[in-house]
């Protein structure tokens, strides 16, 4: 969702929510929506009871994730910008400044190496303040992708992709700008890339700017285990991730509570990208 590896092409977004109301994701928080039409419970008062015996109390009502950033066309999704916040904490994708994760893969080209900073800048767009992160790409040694990426969390702990600015480097040289997008620009919408509470089965797309970044998630287990350079992990959350831009192509993804991703997996070619340090 962060970040495009060499080994196949496909980048990770975001979605926004219903205006006027909070849209859960799919990721681990525990945070869920509450309806503002769902009525309070009391229990009754005992006779000769001085007080009420029981303090009245709302239910919670999750919502699917797939609701919120629906894969069905049209895709219109409303923004609530009172709705998010730039302070990401979902337990899957915590994204607090100054966080640093680096992975390493081997592709035909070469090892590639790739941090993930959470920078302590945020940007507005489409009225939502959202964190900045920045992911470089690195070739045996060499510039080979430098992005920016724009990421907010709406109040039920669902995290939002917003947009990223995207550089594709040869030489030294910037050489494509190819899959860079803003919500809110030229069409572009913003899509859900970890929800509140992911559950198998959950679909959502990620981002949408047709013809350019239209990747999609499901949700395939949230019990699977995994042994990268800096740990085994269990309890992972794996996600299943496509784009109609690249029929044929998939990874597959491995989050870890209180981390983040540990490990990407291209199924058919059979390469990994492996968390080595953070």
């Amino acid at each position: 969702m962060i970040r495009t590896t060499r080994w196949v092409l496909i980048c990770t977004a975001t979605t926004a929510l219903a205006a006027g109301t909070a849209c859960s994701g799919g990721t681990p928080a525990t945070a869920t929506h509450r309806s503002a039409a769902a009525p309070t419970q009391a229990t009754p008062e005992p006779p000769g009871s001085a007080g009420p015996s029981a303090v009245a109390t709302t239910q919670p009502t999750p919502q699917p994730a797939g609701s919120a950033a629906p894969i069905a066309v049209p895709y219109a999704p409303a923004v609530d910008p009172a709705a998010f916040s730039a302070m990401v904490d979902n337990p899957f994708l915590p994204l607090r400044p100054g966080m640093r994760w680096r992975y390493r893969s081997a592709t035909k080209d070469g090892v590639e190496t790739t941090v993930v900073t959470v920078t302590n800048k945020t940007r507005i767009i489409a009225g939502v303040r959202c964190v900045e992160v920045r992911d470089t790409d690195r070739v045996d040694g060499a510039l080979k992708e430098d992005t920016l990426d724009w990421f907010a969390q709406d109040r039920t702990g669902a995290v939002w992709y917003f947009g990223e600015d995207t550089k594709e480097y040869d030489h030294g040289t910037v050489s494509s700008t190819e899959g860079s997008w803003v919500a809110g620009e030229h069409g572009a919408k913003p899509g859900i890339v970890m929800p509140a509470q992911p559950r198998p089965g959950d679909r959502y797309r990620q981002e949408y700017y047709r013809g350019h970044a239209e990747d999609m998630a499901e949700v395939l287990s949230t019990s699977e285990r995994a042994k990268v350079p800096t740990a085994s992990y269990d309890a992972l959350v794996m996600t299943k991730e496509t784009t109609p831009l690249e029929p044929g192509v998939l990874e597959r993804k491995y989050y870890a509570r209180g981390i983040g991703l540990v490990l990407t997996v291209d199924p058919a070619g059979g390469g990994r990208e492996e968390l080595i340090a953070r």
